[in-house]
């Protein structure tokens, strides 16, 4: 089986997430997909990022009804900080069989020789950077002046329309009781509401 793989944070999840999945499912031809909400990921303060009961539940209305399409809560359930060598790692000792895509965003690769193990990464895993819109696409010769020829000839590159999406600024939009329809699915809009999630002050989501 062909494996995608997409972590963050998803708070909340936004049809660009959604978006992305759904175009790397096509190109890559995966089999599946999983959105893996991160426990506490390396870089975010854990005190900044809403329950992961909370942000599983919003990324479970926002896919339901895609066949392909699923929540996997695994880093949800690891304690201390979750690193994505030690998620592939998991995912690969449970069926060695199974072909794993991690999915990123294409901005994020410059950050890739900071992480935790970046050869054992794509030892595990192709890497799929999605480039959103006209964006210049990432500099993979200086990835392979950093990590060698061998990670960078395991990264894939996919382009999808460029989506000016963010949950940071889904966030403030609720805090300052502003519209956020059609940025995240109307479910998850819902849940935010009903849930009083980024906010000071209830305030009525329209």
């Amino acid at each position: 089986m062909r494996l995608g793989l997409l972590g963050g944070t998803f708070d909340p999840i936004h049809f660009g997430h959604l978006l992305l999945a759904e175009r790397c499912r096509e190109e890559c031809g995966l089999d599946r997909v999983w959105f893996l909400p991160a426990g506490q990921p390396p870089h975010k303060a854990a005190e900044g990022i809403s329950p992961g009961q909370e942000r599983a539940e919003m990324v479970e209305f926002a896919i339901a009804g895609h066949p392909q399409f699923e929540v996997n809560r695994m880093e949800l359930a690891r304690a201390g900080r979750s690193f994505t060598v030690d998620t592939l790692r998991e995912i690969h000792a449970e069926d060695p069989a199974r072909e794993l895509f991690f999915l990123i965003g294409a901005d994020s690769l410059a950050d890739l020789p900071s992480w935790r193990d970046p050869a054992g990464i794509v030892e595990l895993a192709t890497i799929v950077a999605v480039n959103r819109g006209d964006r210049p696409l990432p500099d993979l010769d200086a990835l392979r002046r950093t990590l060698g020829n061998k990670v960078a000839d395991r990264i894939r590159l996919v382009t999808m329309p460029g989506i000016d999406l963010s949950s940071t600024d889904i966030r403030r939009r609720v805090r300052e009781g502003r519209s956020i329809r059609f940025m995240t699915p109307r479910p998850c809009e819902v849940y935010i509401h009903e849930h009083g999630l980024y906010r000071d002050s209830a305030a009525s989501i329209e």
